[in-house]
């Protein structure tokens, strides 16, 4: 059984911990070394401050209480311990020939005088000696770091010794102490900083546990669960990312239920009728099975234009239904105007023509035109009139189809977009109630819309707009309103 990885709040605050911790390491360590450089230094300075005072006390070479000079090396060496205080971690020793003449303060003093190493170094010194000797002893003191300097007084035969000391462990105590500290704050505030790392980490990932949440109580039934958006940051963007990818899921199983409720709503009818008649068809009567045979291909006919005009709405959801390139307003109205004129006799004009270019399907655009031409022509007589224009104003561009046909009721001006919807007035006028809603899926796929007006003068005029960012005229003297 593989164990199971930790979870990503976990990992999350790992790192930062991590991280953080080897950052107060790293800064603890350096301080540490520099703060104990620093005492090194400055012992080492000590030293080098006592040694000079005794060095120039050696070369005035006359005893401040009798103003002769010294009369030998140990009297030198009292003097010149008598001349300088000892620091708390400090110690003062002075040999004559070998053997311990006075130490500063005495107590303290006694562990660098009881160690071997120490006696060692004195007796090796000599009248010629001219050298310091530095070396570090273990004490029960801890650590003590002494200099034996070499002491002689001119046409004397002695050997003096005069020995600094300073026990480095006292020194460093309070460096030491200062660094528990320090990492007694630093361990309490990695613990802290775990903490809020944990729920800010908590709180940043809740999106993405509620995002979770939501993927899995949605089904493929129930589309309807939406991630809260809280934040405007880059989970809340997942967030709506992830609510878009669902509205489009929805809209395509929507999309696809209806076209399946259409089809098998339309095609019941003409398939009712395609069987009825079958099963009445005498085969030996020609006359009845020519008539039967045009019925069928009429109502052949009618479920083909059914099914492409459904297969049509189902494409104006997919992203490339609509191809938006520059188009030629003024050109397009007089394209669509030749062509429509081929749907009826009626009296065509043409309103209006921009001429401007705008980003269109120029394809969906005549598609849509002749449509609404189509539907003028089958609410009019051969004394109406359409009319056919465009015009680009505001930044948006409208298209608009005209009659002077009995028009749409007020009541009615939204209904008749919806899909086999039909006006009160479409009595015995053929048509599958698809075409005005293939109009609508056009002009929202070009980010616009439809709407039906009725004019001053009556009939119906059905208008088209869409934006019209980046209009240019198409011609030299052509502004954009």
């Amino acid at each position: 059984m593989s164990l199971r990885r930790p979870s990503v709040r976990a990992r999350v605050v790992a790192v930062v911990v991590a991280v953080t911790a080897v950052g107060l390491l790293a800064t603890g360590l350096l301080t540490h070394a520099i703060q104990t450089q620093q005492i090194m230094d400055d012992v080492s300075e000590d030293f080098d401050q006592e040694i000079r005072e005794l060095q120039r006390l050696a070369d005035a070479g006359i005893d401040p209480e009798t103003g002769e000079q010294f009369r030998g090396a140990g009297r030198l060496m009292s003097v010149a311990m008598e001349q300088n205080v000892p620091g708390s971690d400090e110690m003062f020793l002075s040999y004559l020939d070998g053997e311990l003449q006075q130490s500063n303060p005495p107590t303290q003093s006694r562990v660098v005088a009881d160690s071997p190493l120490v006696q060692e170094v004195v007796d090796g010194l000599t009248p010629r000696s001219g050298r310091t000797v530095q070396r570090e002893i273990e004490t029960e003191i801890g650590r003590v770091w002494f200099v034996v300097v070499p002491v002689t007084v001119p046409d004397r035969q002695e050997v003096g010794a005069y020995v600094l000391a300073s026990a480095l462990d006292r020194a460093l105590a309070t460096e030491r102490s200062v660094m528990r500290t320090y990492t007694v704050v630093c361990s309490v505030a990695l613990v802290l900083l775990g903490a809020s790392a944990w729920l800010v980490v908590s709180r940043l990932l809740r999106p993405l546990r509620q995002l979770g949440a939501t993927a899995a109580r949605v089904t493929e039934t129930d589309l309807s669960e939406r991630v809260p958006v809280a934040s405007q940051d880059d989970l809340g963007e997942l967030a709506g990312a992830f609510n878009t990818m669902l509205d489009r899921l929805a809209t395509a199983i929507e999309t696809q239920r209806q076209f399946l409720d259409d089809a098998g709503h339309e095609l019941r009818t003409p398939l009712t009728v395609l069987r009825g008649h079958l099963e009445v068809l005498d085969p030996d009567d020609p006359q009845d099975v020519r008539e039967t045979r045009d019925l069928l291909l009429d109502e052949t006919a009618r479920m083909g234009q059914i099914v492409e005009e459904l297969v049509l709405l189902a494409k104006a959801e997919r992203a490339d239904f609509v191809t938006l390139a520059p188009v030629d307003l003024g050109r397009l109205t007089d394209d669509v105007h030749d062509k429509a004129r081929a749907l009826g006799a009626r009296r065509w004009v043409v309103d209006a023509r921009a001429d401007v270019e705008v980003p269109a399907d120029a394809h969906r655009i005549t598609q849509a035109v002749l449509q609404l031409a189509d539907n003028a022509v089958k609410f009019t007589g051969p004394d109406d009139e359409v009319g056919i224009g465009t015009q680009v104003s505001g930044g948006r561009a409208r298209l608009w189809v005209r009659d002077t046909g009995p028009g749409v009721p007020p009541q009615e001006a939204e209904r008749v977009f919806d899909r086999f919807a039909r006006g009160s007035g479409a009595g015995g006028v053929p048509g599958s109630g698809l075409g005005l809603a293939i109009v609508r899926a056009i002009a929202q796929g070009h980010g616009g819309d439809v709407a039906v007006e009725r004019p001053d003068g009556g009939g119906a005029r059905f208008v088209m707009t869409w934006p019209a960012r980046g209009a240019t005229p198409s011609g030299p003297d052509e502004e954009v309103a």
